[in-house]
């Protein structure tokens, strides 16, 4: 994968970021800086012919619209045509499996697909027999790979600003999430970018919502607020899925509030400089309290500012094979 000291994209598609190495999150953070530029031209044209001719796919079988939209506006920002399809507009209600409405899509000569499903693995099946280059914008409660890789990327531009380091990467930062962890795809793909950038993370949360053994995942738990934030450089709320809470999974949302939101009091426990970060829809006043999600410390629009240039970085490399914007 390493050419001449630098290293070379090579894989066909982007399923998650476990299987990722440090040097492939790291040349996707690389490269998004150039079509966070892209936005920024004083001309206000904010194209690149990057996939001039390619036709990008969003085909979204669960609710969604950041990550939905976010990949679409990257696909038109790198002047790919674009198709949306959702599951009540596909032939999978007349009992379709996803390998054959995949293959009449690919008669249309598709080169890149954007895939959200409620089953776990479901872009790594398509991807094994597919030729079109095939991106997981969330597969059940396994990963969520570009909502990592904007994040990180977010996180990264934050340090490198008050470090005023250019340089600066993830090592040695603490990163507190806090949350439904058990049921967040979010959580997962973090965990697994951040470890693999070298930050320190700590989950915090009820005990009900924490995964079985959390801990192998190389991360420390606790179920203090308090103990989670106090030297953390992030803080990020994971939303709480208020479908689940009819399984009791802790005692009342009143309760959550009291011990797990991230508010004005419960912030006098963390460092000044700790960032507020979320990956959306927020509940406010449940996860964060509004005066926090819209305060100084919220970096959280531009997570979603991020996410477009992320998710062109990811395009551009799956589809141009790592040569340079």
């Amino acid at each position: 994968m390493a050419e001449s000291g630098h290293t070379v994209w090579t894989r066909k598609d982007l399923i998650g970021i476990q299987d990722l190495s440090r040097e492939e999150i790291e040349l996707v953070l690389d490269t998004a800086p150039q079509f966070v530029a892209v936005f920024r031209r004083e001309s206000g044209i904010k194209k690149v012919p990057l996939l001039q001719g390619r036709l990008v796919v969003n085909w979204f079988y669960e609710p969604s619209t950041r990550t939905r939209t976010s990949f679409e506006l990257a696909a038109k920002r790198l002047s790919a045509d674009t198709l949306s399809m959702t599951a009540s507009s596909s032939s999978a209600v007349k009992g379709e499996t996803l390998h054959d409405t995949l293959a009449n899509i690919e008669a249309m000569h598709t080169d890149v697909i954007v895939i959200r499903h409620s089953s776990a693995g479901a872009p790594h099946i398509l991807a094994a027999r597919h030729a079109s280059h095939i991106i997981n914008a969330g597969d059940g409660r396994h990963e969520h790979p570009t909502q990592a890789l904007l994040d990180a990327f977010t996180m990264r531009e934050h340090i490198r600003k008050r470090r005023g380091d250019p340089c600066a990467g993830l090592d040695g930062v603490k990163v507190a999430i806090i949350g439904d962890i058990e049921h967040s795809r979010v959580a997962r793909s973090n965990i697994w970018a951040l470890n693999k950038l070298g930050a320190q993370v700590t989950l915090c949360g009820p005990s009900t919502l924490m995964p079985v053994h959390v801990e192998r995942m190389g991360v420390r738990m606790t179920t203090s607020l308090r103990e989670a934030i106090h030297d953390a450089d992030v803080i990020y709320a994971l939303r709480i899925q208020l479908e689940r809470q009819a399984k009791g999974l802790f005692p009342s949302l009143r309760e959550y509030i009291r011990l797990f939101r991230i508010d004005n009091e419960s912030l006098r426990h963390a460092p000044p400089h700790a960032l507020i970060m979320h990956p959306g829809p927020i509940n406010r006043d449940l996860e964060l309290a509004t005066e926090v999600a819209d305060g100084p410390r919220s970096v959280i629009l531009e997570q979603v500012s991020n996410g477009v240039a992320i998710r062109m970085a990811v395009m551009h490399l799956l589809v141009n094979s790592g040569r340079p914007a």
